[in-house]
């Protein structure tokens, strides 16, 4: 489990990540990981985003 420190990106991501539950604080772990695309945890959630979408969290 890893704590999110940042999350970066144009305006428009970042309202699109922290509705997903990427937010500053919160907890993600990392289910599985294919060609750099994850699938997460997130907020008793499982969430799949491609690698430009995890470059831009950061913990």
């Amino acid at each position: 489990m890893n704590q999110i420190r940042k999350v970066g990106g144009k305006e428009e991501t970042r309202r699109f990540l922290e509705s997903l539950g990427f937010v500053a604080g919160g907890f993600v772990t990392v289910i599985s990981e294919i060609n750099g695309n994850l699938i997460v945890n997130v907020k008793e959630s499982r969430v799949a985003i491609d690698k430009e979408m995890a470059a831009k969290i950061m913990v």
